[in-house]
């Protein structure tokens, strides 16, 4: 396997024709049919062949309307325990670190960003096992770090995945930004941050729906970046219609 030398966290070459304008109306459709047998105790796998065979979708679509879909319950539950910035104020925060710094590298780069079922808006890059620090990074740390100063947590800690191979140059990233903007935040490499976020009654950031299923409360920290600063950036719009139904 030839080494990752990506430079930037940007578009797949095939997501101007696999996203287009005409072509997200459909898999938004695609989207509500999924999230309806996903809301009927169907299999993520099943359900996600039927959709995807019934629609013709390509392989990176039939990735976007995965993460953009779930359960109706799911979404309610999701829903019940978001905070607000507001509401986050004073609280103890945990990030989970990659998956927020990955998407907002993304949005910087013009990748595809997908606004979800659960407000929530994740990336279709993957990270598996090998993390590489992209023109963007510095970036995007230091917008991570005004959306962190504007909501002002008690505190923040960051976790970072330590079997990911570079992790340790991007920890060195996030300590570098917070001495230079005085902030006291604490970078932890953790062997599963996943497992951290799950079962802490702290406040996540995060938008990984496993841990959005079973952390205490949550902050929707890399939608309220993209939002506030890359207004630019290329979100598709995968939710529900407000007359949908599950």
């Amino acid at each position: 396997m030839s080494p990752d030398r990506r430079k930037h966290r940007g578009p797949h070459p095939d997501d101007r024709g696999l996203f287009s304008d005409e072509v997200v109306p459909i898999l938004r459709e695609a989207g509500s049919h999924l999230s309806w047998l996903l809301t009927r105790g169907y299999t993520i796998r099943s359900s996600l062949k039927l959709v995807g065979d019934r629609y013709q979708l390509h392989e990176r679509q039939r990735i976007a309307i995965r993460r953009a879909s779930c359960s109706k319950q799911s979404r309610d539950d999701r829903t019940s325990r978001l905070l607000s910035p507001s509401e986050t104020r004073g609280q103890a925060l945990q990030v989970d670190g990659l998956n927020v710094i990955v998407s907002v590298e993304a949005a910087i780069a013009g990748g595809v960003l997908l606004l979800c079922q659960d407000d929530t808006i994740r990336d279709l890059a993957s990270v598996h096992g090998s993390y590489r620090k992209v023109d963007e990074t510095t970036l995007a740390v230091r917008l991570i770090g005004n959306e962190l100063e504007t909501t002002a947590p008690e505190s923040t800690e960051w976790l970072i995945d330590r079997p990911v191979s570079n992790s340790g140059r991007l920890a060195e990233i996030i300590r570098t930004e917070a001495t230079r903007r005085g902030a006291s935040w604490s970078v932890e490499l953790v062997t599963n941050p996943d497992r951290i976020l799950k079962s802490s009654e702290l406040v996540a950031a995060s938008s990984d729906s496993a841990v959005l299923d079973r952390t205490a409360r949550w902050l929707n920290l890399t939608r309220n970046v993209i939002d506030t600063y890359i207004p630019e950036a290329w979100i598709i719009d995968l939710r529900l219609p407000p007359s949908a139904s599950n």
